[in-house]
């Protein structure tokens, strides 16, 4: 058994890699910090194939899967990204391209490859990582609620087409709220909600995902958000969301 894993070197990719090993699968760490992977490497217990890559290219994303592509991998994690904080008007281009490219390039590319490949094989589980913003809008963070939209939206659309295939081939969508996690360092945003921790997300979404679950939501309260914001009209939902987002921004 083998699984790759983006975005390995911290928080919730972390957490899979070292709970796919417990598990005994052999791992393919993918992360930009070298460094981080392999000290990851030393504390887990199976094979680990370190590859130290930029995901926000397409080149290589394609490069990555041109270099594994051959191997016996049973599942796919795609976990590489990031947030950004702050009026849409006032961010930087530069950083919204870039995650842009490692948030939905990233994602469709290698979920196109590794769909593709599991049909072939007739077996395998892909698992991408969104976020319970996936289900609106994101005033004050509107490129990255878009991003993970987008993630939602073509996971659901697949998964609904391997199913009228009746193919073996899983694919599904993780959608947590906050975890304690980098990312509330990286997007500069502290939630006023208490964050879960990646261990409980991540042994949850394992629990769901090989039971083939799409739609993954750890934590009871963002399920209730999530019911109720099927029900709320957008005039009530947008300043909600502005409000929350207003209040967490550092």
């Amino acid at each position: 058994m083998k699984a790759l894993i983006t975005g390995a070197s911290s928080g919730l990719g972390r957490e899979f890699a070292i709970q796919l090993s417990n598990r005994g699968y052999d791992l393919i760490l993918v992360a930009r910090r070298e460094e981080r992977l392999k000290e990851l490497k030393e504390i887990l217990t199976t094979d680990v194939q370190i590859i130290s890559a930029d995901l926000s290219s397409v080149f290589n994303c394609a490069k990555l899967f041109d270099k594994i592509k051959n191997q016996d991998i049973d599942v796919v994690i795609n976990n590489a990204g990031f947030g950004l904080a702050s009026k849409f008007v006032d961010s930087s281009l530069e950083r919204e391209l870039d995650m842009i490219d490692l948030n939905i390039k990233t994602v469709h590319v290698l979920t196109k490859n590794f769909v593709q490949k599991f049909i072939d094989q007739d077996k395998g589980y892909i698992l991408n990582v969104a976020s319970a913003a996936a289900f609106q809008p994101g005033p004050l963070m509107a490129t990255y609620y878009a991003t993970k939209n987008y993630v939602y939206a073509l996971t659901m659309a697949v998964a609904e087409e391997l199913h009228k295939d009746k193919s073996n081939v899983y694919i599904g969508c993780l959608c947590p709220g906050p975890v304690n996690t980098e990312f509330n360092k990286v997007a500069k945003v502290e939630f006023a909600l208490k964050g879960l921790s990646s261990e409980y997300v991540v042994r949850y979404a394992l629990k769901k995902m090989f039971k083939k679950k799409k739609t993954i939501i750890p934590g009871f309260k963002i399920k209730v958000g999530y019911i109720l914001s099927k029900f709320a009209p957008m005039c009530l939902k947008l300043p909600t969301v502005y409000k929350i987002q207003r209040a967490k921004i550092k």
